[in-house]
């Protein structure tokens, strides 16, 4: 079983990402939840979601407490205690963010899962050049699918197309699409870590 776990606030998609996971995973023929985390949901609020994608029957229903994979929409949450639970197992941590990885004020993160784990992506930046908006959920999402190699590309713009219509969903497959091969052009296949010293810019 794979488990993610997302981070954001409040108008950013957290919900949303988790969702078009899950639905790209059963897409794929596995099995497949997510589900939000219980709490404030006003604008701009801390906000959690969960995926677990398995090729077997998931009987488990409780939040992801020890993720494979974190994702953080918003970098201003990178020393939230919650944010940094559970994470002896995680493999990969994407951030979205401009700054470089010594910039970021994340010193207990970099400590729990090591520099070469986080990859940071210019999300935000991306989502107000091609859809508008500060969403970079379908941006984040497609950056981790390309890095841990659980999706393809195709599958995830079928996901995209069965939650958007017309020109949001193409703005936001544009979206996607960039963020894939930005991080696909970094040639990394031994892991993500020099991601973190090129996507800064």
């Amino acid at each position: 079983m794979y488990q993610v776990r997302f981070h954001g606030r409040g108008g950013q998609g957290v919900v949303t990402a988790a969702e078009l996971l899950s639905v790209a995973a059963f897409m794929d023929g596995r099995h497949a939840q997510a589900f939000p985390s219980f709490g404030s949901e006003r604008m701009g609020a801390p906000v959690a979601a969960f995926c677990r994608i398995s090729d077997k029957p998931i009987r488990i229903r409780e939040p992801v407490a020890a993720p494979d994979a974190l994702i953080v929409q918003d970098a201003s949450l990178v020393r939230n205690p919650d944010l940094l639970a559970g994470l002896d197992v995680t493999k990969v941590v994407l951030v979205n963010t401009t700054l470089a990885i010594h910039e970021l004020r994340a010193e207990q993160l970099k400590t729990r899962v090591g520099l070469g784990k986080i990859v940071i992506l210019p999300a935000t930046e991306i989502a107000m050049e091609l859809i508008g908006r500060n969403v970079p959920n379908v941006i984040m999402l497609s950056a981790f699918c390309a890095i841990s190699g659980l999706i393809a590309f195709d599958t995830l713009t079928k996901a995209i197309e069965s939650k958007f219509k017309g020109k949001i969903a193409q703005s936001n497959i544009a979206a996607a699409e960039k963020a894939w091969w930005l991080v696909q052009d970094q040639r990394l296949p031994a892991g993500p870590s020099r991601v973190t010293e090129t996507t800064h810019a």
